[in-house]
């Protein structure tokens, strides 16, 4: 059985660090993406099952490529994930309503955070 892959679309260079070594370790195939054009460049070939989607990025944010992604038949099957520091009231039904199918905060757990990936690729969590 292959490793699920999961594509990380963040600009923060140290959450990418940190989150690729912490998947890395848990089995998982990881993709970096450090922009909305990195990720729309790397995604046709990498073709994750997951993508952890920063929500606040220079140029392109995650809500906008979320909507990109999810109106393409191509790429509409991706999980994505909102992986955002922002917790205020409203922001999680916002970042649905871009597309994203679950939502993930910063910072991580590193104990965790592997399970809860796994949960939201299964289908098991909302």
């Amino acid at each position: 059985m292959s490793a699920p892959r999961v594509m990380i679309v963040d600009d923060n260079t140290l959450n990418v660090e940190l989150v690729s070594f912490v998947l890395g370790e848990a089995g998982f195939e990881v993709g970096v993406a450090l922009d909305a054009a990195q990720a729309l460049a790397k995604l046709p070939t990498f073709d994750p099952a997951l993508v952890l989607m920063d929500i606040q990025m220079p140029g392109m944010d995650g809500l906008a490529l979320t909507r990109r992604l999810k109106s393409d038949a191509a790429t509409r099957h991706i999980v994505i994930l909102a992986f955002t520091a922002y917790a205020m009231k409203g922001d999680e039904a916002r970042m649905r309503a871009a597309g994203c199918d679950g939502y993930i905060s910063k910072p991580i757990n590193v104990g965790t955070f592997a399970a809860q990936v796994r949960q939201h690729l299964a289908g098991t969590t909302s």
